[in-house]
């Protein structure tokens, strides 16, 4: 490795740690040169080898600052969702973008998967081997059906930063956020009962809504604002709703995240209402705001709220470790998640554990924090610049996902078979609704694309628009 390529992961590395925040100014290239004993030159080098990789831009006169996006495309707008409760369908959709699998060359911009490569992740990876050499029995008995105590004492504490004081005993384990939900649902409802979702809304969420033979509500939503709660208001005076299910900080798709003082006043409207809140806050960690923002939990007096979470976001979905804390329902869920699937496995709990334990959570999302903010930037940027006129885009507060809108005379379902023959992966925006809306759009991911490979497949998702309009005109 060349000296300036030293130098240039070195600065990649502060970036990403956060020692530089988005839009400050670098060390300029003559501190550098003194400090790392290199040339002139070779700090020049450095820093254009960072321009190139759009992480630093370089202003006259004043020296390379870390780059911050000018955004220009407008944002999508506020969705117009069915007034009545209505059954879930699309299940036969969302089933084959699931078994959608990852060919050699395809890149894939459908799943909202984290970036698993980041070298964050070897302190984890190593305990995980260890345990499995050295220690293989403690993953054969049956262990705590809430879940190892060890690892609930450490969710305890993690969930201080969003607002919430919680003891080890108030958290019930899982398997992953998705079984959360599920049993969250059959906790707070019979079948028949509605529950008010944001539209567009997750399509997991809404195929556990389907599972329990339950109706949704969907409510208005904006890119930006979220949740309306004026129309969900309305519809709890019209409807009987029986619980809110939300993903209110670093939503999926759209990426935005309530204000506090929103989710509080959505909070106190579930109070005055006498529902349930069921809270999915499985991207919150890994929101770009520091400190992180807080949870609608937090608000919680009654034990109305039911926070559900997972590290298959933050860490890696295969470790299949999620939890809720599920306040006044706690019984109940125990129960139910007994009944479901009885305990999770041991050796995952105790290895996240000992990383969260040991610093290594912290480290990780900080990391990934910094990256996806980044990998959202250039995305914003490509999308931008090859897209056609006309194209709305969400700005996400987080995550890895963004919500984009294009022409109404454009059908996404068909320029998804059209863009695999291009060898492109995308997921059509009728899944996100109950009934199939948002035919033109689509939820994108921008976790783990070189940017290289980011530019080049929103070149190749701009040919196939291009292809499909002079197919289709």
């Amino acid at each position: 490795m060349t000296l300036y390529e030293t130098l240039a992961n070195h600065l990649k590395e502060h970036i990403q740690q956060g020692f530089f925040p988005v839009g400050s100014k670098l060390p300029s290239v003559r501190q550098l040169s003194h400090e790392h004993s290199v040339s002139l030159s070779t700090v020049q080098e450095a820093y254009r080898q960072l321009e190139l990789e759009g992480m630093v831009e370089a202003k006259p006169k004043s020296g390379y600052f870390v780059r911050k996006i000018e955004i220009r495309t407008p944002l999508p707008t506020t969705t117009r969702p069915p007034q009545r409760p209505m059954e879930v369908s699309q299940w036969e959709e969302v089933l084959n973008l699931l078994l959608c699998k990852s060919e050699s060359g395809f890149l894939q911009l459908q799943h909202a998967m984290p970036d698993m490569e980041s070298s964050s992740l070897k302190p984890l990876l190593k305990k995980l081997g260890d345990l499995s050499r050295h220690r293989p029995d403690l993953g054969l008995p049956y262990g705590d059906i809430r879940g190892s105590e060890e690892l609930r004492e450490q969710l305890a504490r993690l969930a201080v930063a969003s607002g919430c004081l919680l003891h080890p005993d108030d958290l019930v384990v899982t398997s992953g956020c998705q079984e959360a939900l599920s049993v969250c649902l059959r906790a707070v409802t019979q079948p028949g009962d509605i529950v008010a979702i944001e539209s567009p809304s997750f399509y997991g969420s809404m195929q556990a809504i389907k599972a329990a033979n339950l109706k949704t509500m969907e409510i208005p939503t904006h890119s930006e604002d979220g949740l309306s709660l004026e129309a969900l208001e309305l519809a709890l005076d019209q409807w009987p709703i029986k619980a809110i299910l939300i993903t209110p900080t670093c939503n999926n798709p759209m990426g935005y995240s309530l204000s506090e003082a929103k989710k509080e006043r959505l909070y106190k409207l579930a109070q005055s209402y006498d529902i349930s809140i069921i809270e999915d806050d499985v991207y919150g960690d890994i929101s770009y705001d520091f400190p992180r923002p807080k949870s609608i939990k937090s608000f919680d007096e009654d034990g109305r709220v039911l926070l559900c979470s997972s590290f298959s976001k933050s860490v890696a979905p295969g470790l299949r470790v999620g939890w809720i804390a599920p306040g006044r329902y706690r019984d109940k869920v125990t129960h139910i998640k007994y009944v479901s699937s009885s305990m999770c496995p041991t050796l995952p709990q105790i290895a996240m554990a000992d990383f969260i334990k040991t610093g290594g959570y912290e480290r990780h999302v900080r990391r990934m924090r910094l990256q996806y903010q980044q990998g959202r930037d250039h995305f914003l940027d490509a999308i931008q610049t090859y897209l056609p006129k006309g194209t709305r885009v969400s700005y996400p507060k987080g995550g890895f996902v963004l919500w984009v809108e294009l022409n109404d005379n454009i059908d996404v379902a068909k320029l998804a078979i059209m863009g695999r023959e291009c060898k492109i992966n995308i997921a059509p925006g009728m899944l996100f609704s109950s009934t199939g809306k948002y035919r033109n759009c689509m939820r994108l991911n921008f976790s783990d694309q070189s940017i290289a490979d980011r530019e080049n497949g929103v070149r190749k998702l701009a040919y196939v628009i291009n292809k499909y309009s002079k197919q289709y005109s």
